[in-house]
């Protein structure tokens, strides 16, 4: 469902409720163009769960294929001011 950021400000975030009723998401248009997606919260939580989820999986086998490195603090630091 696609919504204009136009018309988001005639009717104010409550015609998301109605929107959301229809539909999974609303994405907003902002002068012709996909700007935004609103999701219901709960949708959201599982997304950001997921996303999580996918990183934690992603730490794990970097791990196991030792595709990481140990550092102090102070060598950490110093990698970072060399990467800026």
């Amino acid at each position: 469902m696609t919504i204009s950021a136009n018309e988001v400000k005639r009717r104010g975030v409550s015609c998301f409720d109605e929107l959301l009723d229809k539909s999974d998401e609303v994405v907003i248009n902002v002068r012709g163009k996909e700007k935004y997606v609103v999701l219901d919260i709960e949708r959201y939580r599982d997304f950001r769960a997921k996303e999580l989820d996918l990183a934690y999986m992603e730490a794990m086998e970097d791990l196991k294929r030792g595709a990481y490195k140990v550092q102090n603090v102070a060598e950490h630091i110093a990698e970072l001011r060399d990467e800026l």
